[in-house]
């Protein structure tokens, strides 16, 4: 790789509960060159959203350098405030469009920190539409739940 430019890594996240609210799981594939590392996680109580963001947040923070990131995820919630609803939260000091404090407000700051690091680009898939690596998060994810809680 020539000096001064930064790797290339391909992640894909998922996270999700069952029920929802209730015992969740989180997962992270990441992929740089033929180099794979899968992280993942467990919360014995919280909602598919705060897994989905959790995945996020904790594959960005494993990184210890800048790196070109393509990050996959099947969470529109996380996509759209990441790249579009962030920058209203923050310019009203963190409260949505109601003047409510803005839901999940820790895993937010902890993305958006961790992403200052990195050229993230964000792409949404389809969930349970075929797409490997989507499928392959899916799968851990729901094993780190099944492992601690059962269900």
């Amino acid at each position: 790789m020539p000096t001064g430019v930064p790797p290339h890594v391909q992640i894909w996240t998922d996270g999700g509960c069952k029920p929802n609210p209730g015992p969740g799981g989180w997962a992270a594939l990441l992929r740089f060159g033929a180099h794979e590392r899968e992280l993942s996680g467990y919360a014995a109580e919280t909602t598919n959203n705060r897994m989905e963001l959790t995945a996020a947040a904790e594959a960005l923070e494993a990184l210890r350098k800048p790196c070109r990131i393509d990050l996959h995820t099947d969470s529109e919630y996380l996509r759209n405030g990441v790249t579009r609803w962030h920058q209203g939260w923050v310019r009203r000091n963190w409260r949505n469009a109601a003047g409510d404090p803005v839901a999940n407000m820790d895993l937010w700051k902890r993305i958006l920190e961790a992403e200052k690091r990195h050229e993230v680009a964000w792409h949404w898939v389809r969930g349970h539409s075929g797409q490997p690596e989507n499928e392959r998060v899916d799968v851990l994810a729901t094993r780190a739940r099944e492992e601690r809680h059962g269900t």
